[in-house]
């Protein structure tokens, strides 16, 4: 079924349930291939002990399922599992009738609309879907080339290859800056901050100012209000002093292909766990900190990433630069951090830090299933795509 004729579909039924639906109620009406028939449909929201919780739960039937209720706080970010689903399909749950089209092999196939936020969330995806495109075959075409250059000593063409992909990353982040400025309504611009941050071109301050410009309505969700606070809180520690980091480090910062020192140290409750316990087929170590506004920021990213990966062999080491018990675990617990934490609570004298020559945060460090460092400081869609690569 083309999607054209499906949400025509979808429409004329919403348009049907939209009458009947009371001012803070919402309708999801879900399309399935009918070889998941049957199977359970759980609706979740990002919390509890292990990232997400269950909100509802509905079987699939004639290639259908639908989801009502009333919403007490929204717009806020919901996921739809199905039974034999690998993929997760995040949507915005708000008021009104909200219509999915879940495709049960690929992610990239679904599709989300019925709401404002809804159709901006897809907007954004087919954006960002056609960006990751274009870089993809970039890398694709040059792989090679930057390969053999690399094996030669080639700077020259090395650093030329270098320049074109920041193009691409420059271009991408342009598109999705004036996404957020032509949608100040939209929701999901709250997620599209941490795409750009995660490109690392534009200064916090910059970041913040695209924020600022949000509608009211935006900034005034529980995630708007966190991410004011992240501002709040980088704006008072960039007012005061930070503690140094050492200026000789105990080793030299740990490269691709190194094997990644092995460490212990308390975990929250105060027993000490080590890297060698916490490994996975894949493991990221997380440098991070109470304090790190961009840390923060980056976080739901990582929350995202993790629910997506923890089954098929994913774990992280979240370990914080904080000097503070109660902030560090107060953090763990704000940002639904569900994964192994560890810190000797000694800020810039971390001894893990310094064993991994880390001098600014956020650092990450992802390891192979032998303990080898494959990739550093990667964020975003390129992190997950490495974590895919590996995890295939």
């Amino acid at each position: 079924m083309k999607k054209t004729i499906l949400f025509s579909a979808l429409a004329a039924v919403a348009m049907v349930s939209c009458n009947n639906l009371k001012e803070n109620e919402y309708e999801i009406t879900g399309e399935v291939d009918k070889s998941l028939n049957g199977k359970k449909v759980i609706l979740q929201k990002m919390g509890g002990m292990f990232g997400f919780v269950p909100v509802d739960t509905v079987v699939v039937k004639e290639g259908e399922f639908v989801f009502k209720d009333t919403i007490t706080k929204g717009p806020d970010m919901y996921f739809i599992t199905i039974d034999g689903v690998q993929n997760t399909l995040n949507f915005i749950i708000e008021p009104g009738s909200i219509e999915l089209e879940i495709d049960k092999d690929t992610i990239q196939k679904s599709v989300t609309g019925g709401t404002y936020n809804n159709e901006k969330l897809e907007e954004f995806k087919q954006l960002s879907l056609t960006s990751f495109k274009v870089r993809e075959k970039f890398i694709k075409a040059n792989r090679e080339k930057f390969m053999a250059a690399q094996g030669k000593g080639d700077t020259v063409t090395t650093n030329k290859l270098n320049k074109d992909l920041e193009k691409i990353a420059k271009d991408q982040e342009k598109q999705y800056i004036e996404f957020v400025k032509n949608n100040p309504k939209a929701y999901y611009n709250l997620y599209v901050l941490n795409e750009i941050n995660n490109l690392h071109f534009k200064k916090i301050e910059e970041i913040k100012k695209l924020f600022d410009g949000l509608d009211a309505s935006v900034k005034n969700t529980p995630r708007g209000k966190q991410i004011s606070q992240y501002f709040v809180d980088y704006e008072k520690q960039s007012k005061t002093p930070p503690a140094p980091a050492p200026a000789e480090p105990a080793t030299e910062a740990v490269k691709v292909g190194d094997a990644a020192p092995q460490f212990s140290a308390p975990a929250p409750d105060g027993k000490a766990v080590s890297l060698k316990q916490s490994m996975g087929k894949v493991t990221i170590v997380d440098f991070w900190a109470k304090w790190c506004g961009p840390c923060r920021a980056e976080n739901p990213n990582m929350v995202a990433l993790y629910k997506e990966f923890h089954a098929k062999g994913l774990n992280i080491v979240g370990v914080s630069l904080d000097d503070n018990a109660a902030d560090w675990k107060k953090a763990i617990a704000d940002d639904k951090l569900t994964w192994t934490h560890v810190s000797n609570l000694k800020k810039w004298d971390e001894p893990i830090a310094l064993q991994y020559g880390v001098k600014s945060i956020p650092a990450t460090f992802v390891l192979d299933a032998s303990g080898k460092v494959v990739a550093s400081n990667l964020r975003g869609a390129e992190l997950k795509a490495k974590v895919a690569e590996l995890l295939k």
